[in-house]
């Protein structure tokens, strides 16, 4: 079993300590720990050490999109930004909407080595909103599914969402909504506003977010279940998640790293790399999810990365892919917009980003403590880099993100999925 001290890292953000990694668990914590012989030796002073870093929200493509992304390839950009643990989403080719497409897909991340892959279940049949998918098989299946979402789709139909909530109830299952009214978003190209008025693009208005939201913490309420919230991304939404929480209800949710930055004043450029559902809002709207991220309102940073190909964003705006890659930047953003601001210190950030996006996900192994007998997956991060974002060196078989050319703070150095490097020095191991 292998042995790496990784020496005069700041855990958490606190004061310098050492760490030895013996096999594949955390071993010791302190000061002054001896390299054992035939160690390996991470000198670390300056850096910060998190637990491995968990998604929510991670769209991996295969089955079915092979051309732009895999498993392995996705892996690889996850473990790249610090990623050791992430939820792949249902909408490939074919849905995962049962027990053998689920396990082909989790067995397919055991593969890849880079990172822990739990799949996503379906929560209809097609993603189709009119048929419950089989989500007691999905659990039952060797994936163990715990989390359930037809993302990139609504479940707008309150009973068949009602029902969901009730079956996962009985195994401690999530539903994960995107929250999308659709007849409220036909020929939606932005979000609905003065800059949609102005370009004369179809707008996607808050409330189509915010209604839906409201439904399902009523409904999640009523049953006494879990649902969660997925790229949430208006103020209004964060109200309606506040007093549902205020409540005691059982609902959590995430926001995305470029909602937290980005706005809809960008759309004026017409590159469709800007073009994603949700849209991007207004600068009130990413002010307050700031806020509410920073106060606990919002539980957690997911990435919703979406990898497309070339052609699907190399095209006029209303015939582009909605989608961004956000794996390998991810930690970058959340340090630009929250902890260098001030919002949030790097304990917050290893709550936001691992240990409770493992908790609603109920994800086994990670999301742990950095002490003495928790599993080794962990982050290295150099907080004061400051470099240009370059797609060309992306892991990722796809390319497409809003932040090429763009300076962000931070790199991750290294990764560690259960002992193992799997990122040494920025690069991939």
């Amino acid at each position: 079993m292998s042995k790496i001290l990784i020496r005069g890292a700041r855990i958490l953000g606190g004061e310098p300590q050492d760490v030895l990694i013996d096999g594949e668990t955390v071993a010791e914590v302190g000061t002054g720990i001896e390299a054992p012989d035939g160690a390996t030796v991470v000198e670390a002073a300056g850096q910060i050490l998190l637990p491995g870093l968990v998604d929510l929200h991670t769209h991996l493509r295969e089955p079915g999109r092979e051309d732009s992304e895999t498993v392995l390839t996705g892996t690889k950009a996850a473990a790249a930004g610090g990623f050791t643990a992430v939820h792949a989403m249902a909408n490939t080719f074919p849905v995962a909407d049962t027990a053998g497409v689920v396990e082909q897909v989790w067995r397919l991340g055991r593969e890849s080595g880079y990172c822990d892959v739990q799949p996503i279940g379906a929560v209809t049949v097609g993603l189709e909103g009119k048929k419950l998918a089989e989500l007691g098989a999905m659990h039952d299946s060797a994936a163990g599914v715990k989390v359930f979402s037809d993302d990139g789709k609504c479940v707008d139909d309150a009973v068949i969402m009602r029902r969901a909530l009730e079956y996962v109830k009985a195994f401690d299952g999530v539903v994960a909504q995107h929250a999308q009214e659709p007849r409220l978003t036909e020929g939606a190209q932005m979000n609905e506003g003065i800059v949609s008025a102005e370009l004369g693009l179809g707008g996607w208005p808050a409330v189509a977010e915010e209604s839906i939201i409201a439904r399902d913490v009523l409904l999640a309420a009523h049953v006494g279940s879990r649902v969660h919230i997925c790229h949430l991304s208006t103020a209004g939404s964060v109200e309606i998640v506040r007093w549902a929480k205020s409540k005691g209800w059982n609902v959590t949710a995430e926001v995305t790293p470029h909602h937290l930055l980005l706005t809809d004043e960008l759309v004026r450029t017409y590159n469709p790399v800007y073009k994603v559902n949700p849209p991007l809002r207004t600068e009130a709207d990413v002010m307050a999810l700031r806020e509410a991220l920073a106060d606990g309102t919002i539980d957690c940073v997911a990435t919703d990365h979406a990898p497309h190909p070339h052609e699907d964003k190399d095209c006029e705006w209303a015939a582009a892919a909605m989608g961004m890659v956000g794996l390998e930047t991810a930690l970058s953003v959340v340090q630009q917009t929250m902890v260098d601001t001030g919002l949030l210190d790097w304990a917050g950030v290893a709550d936001r980003m691992s240990f409770r996006p493992a908790a609603i996900g109920r994800l086994e192994g990670h999301g742990r403590p950095v002490s003495a007998g928790e599993p080794a997956n962990l982050t290295l991060v150099d907080p004061a880099y400051r470099g240009a974002v370059d797609p060309a060196g992306f892991a990722s078989r796809s390319r497409n993100t809003p932040y090429e050319g763009r300076e962000l703070p931070g790199r991750v150095t290294h990764t560690f999925l259960r002992g193992r490097a799997t990122v040494v020095d920025g690069k991939l191991a």
